[in-house]
């Protein structure tokens, strides 16, 4: 059963599920239902997606019922006037608040990858970040060689594709669980909790509605999966 956030004549919004996949895959993925035919023929309609979350990411999807409302929302989303924020867990211990701005280039494997210093190819990419909480020392010197990590909040100025993953990668704080940018293969966080899949969540979208302009925030609260894990961590280090 698809869990919707909002719902109303001209868009719909959904808390995606990790390991979901929005539209229909390539090559092994071929088959696997995706979420926009379920709700397709959950409504009897067709869906028209706005923006997309990877597989392994949580939170806030936007879909629209019109052709009108997906122009709308695509030009919205093009032109940086939608505010993204996701939740992350990362690596390490980070403080404050920070901008990455670092060119990202596409590479096989579907990844991406930061731009040499003056290299062609790369295509602008910021993401602003802020620290929420620390597990572990609470000062970068004395995490080093401790399993410590920082719960962020992150707002992509951009919208490239792995773009969060590849930032924090960069900086040297990758995603807790992320084989493909540095992260770990997965997170036993105590008390029985393994994390098994990227802890990103979006979290929330605001925007102005398509249809009538005023303004509209979507929000979806952190699932079960990232839940068990802050509270598993936060009983290690408290």
């Amino acid at each position: 059963m698809l869990a919707f956030l909002y719902h109303d004549d001209a868009l719909i919004a959904l808390a995606k599920p990790a390991g979901r996949i929005v539209v229909p895959g390539r090559g092994a993925a071929r088959d696997e239902p995706c979420l926009r035919d379920d709700l397709a023929a959950e409504l009897g309609r067709s869906i028209y997606v706005v923006h997309r979350l990877d597989r392994g990411t949580s939170g806030v999807l936007l879909l629209a019922l019109t052709a009108e409302a997906h122009r709308a929302l695509s030009i919205a989303f093009e032109r940086h006037q939608v505010d993204k924020r996701y939740w992350a867990l990362a690596q390490g211990i980070l403080l404050g608040a920070g901008v990455i701005d670092r060119p990202l280039i596409p590479i096989r494997g579907g990844k991406v990858r930061v731009a040499l210093t003056g290299e062609a190819g790369g295509k602008p990419s910021v993401t602003a970040w802020r620290a929420l909480e620390r597990f572990g020392p609470q000062e970068p010197a004395a995490a080093e060689g401790a399993a410590a990590f920082t719960a962020l909040e992150l707002r992509p100025r951009s919208g490239r594709l792995h773009q969060v993953r590849a930032h924090l990668a960069s900086i040297g704080h990758p995603l807790a669980v992320d084989p493909d940018y540095g992260g770990a293969e997965q997170l036993a966080a105590g008390e029985g909790v393994v994390l098994t899949r990227v802890p990103l969540h979006a979290a929330s979208l605001r925007l102005k509605h398509p249809t009538t302009g005023q303004p509209l925030e979507i929000a979806a609260p952190l699932p079960e999966d990232l839940e068990r894990t802050v509270a598993a961590l936060r009983a290690i280090h408290r």
